[in-house]
């Protein structure tokens, strides 16, 4: 094996070099094996008297133990009174009584009786501003302000029911002209006959109504 053996640095004996490679290979491996870290790594040591608390379960079984005595003698207690009736009466038939009541109720009458001598004060009093002098006053200002204004009072309302009062009676007037129209024009047919004449006169209605209709719309822009 040893003759097959390629060391990498030159030698005159290679069993005995690879005998020393060996050596020292397995010297470098035992290091790793036993190698140390700078860095301490590990979980801290664990202390039992960090995690059993043993003050703390004494008390806590003293505390229990109290409870237990109390409730035994408690037990002890209630089964006595329910065999027999007991030693002592429970009945008190003692009556509350305040000792400030006395004065409580001086103190309520005195404030009651204040109360109804402002009351009969406030009641009692006359105002010192009379409402019909200043209904009186408001009227006479209305009409001042009525001689002196431009336009009368509440004139909006008086123009819109003005141009309410006009449509209605050109919705008549348009009605009747209508009718009297539709009259006319069966009579020129029952007539064989036709003139000159009533065509004249139709041209004249028809440019009076214009006229109406543009003093109607003049009255309305203004």
């Amino acid at each position: 094996m040893h003759r097959s053996y390629q060391s990498i640095l030159p030698t005159h004996n290679k069993l005995l070099q690879k005998k020393w490679d060996d050596t020292y290979y397995n010297e470098h491996r035992r290091k790793v094996r036993t190698a140390h870290s700078m860095v301490d790594t590990k979980a801290p040591p664990t202390y039992m008297h960090l995690h059993l608390k043993l003050k703390k379960l004494q008390l806590e079984e003293e505390r229990l133990a109290t409870i237990e005595r109390d409730n035994r003698i408690l037990l002890e207690k209630m089964s006595y009174v329910m065999r027999t009736r007991g030693r002592v009466d429970n009945r008190n038939n003692y009556e509350y009584k305040s000792l400030n009541r006395e004065k409580r109720q001086r103190e309520l009458l005195r404030v009651t009786k204040e109360n109804q001598s402002i009351l009969t004060r406030i009641t009692s009093r006359e105002p010192e501003y009379s409402v019909q002098r200043w209904n009186t006053q408001w009227d006479d200002n209305q009409k001042f302000m009525d001689n002196i204004a431009h336009f009368p009072k509440d004139w909006w309302v008086t123009q819109r029911n003005d141009r309410a009062e006009t449509g209605k009676s050109r919705e008549k007037s348009t009605v009747s002209k209508r009718a009297a129209s539709s009259q006319s024009q069966s009579k020129s047919e029952e007539g064989k006959t036709k003139s000159p004449e009533p065509k004249v006169q139709k041209k004249e209605e028809v440019k009076e109504e214009q006229q109406e209709t543009k003093k109607e719309v003049e009255q309305e822009e203004e």
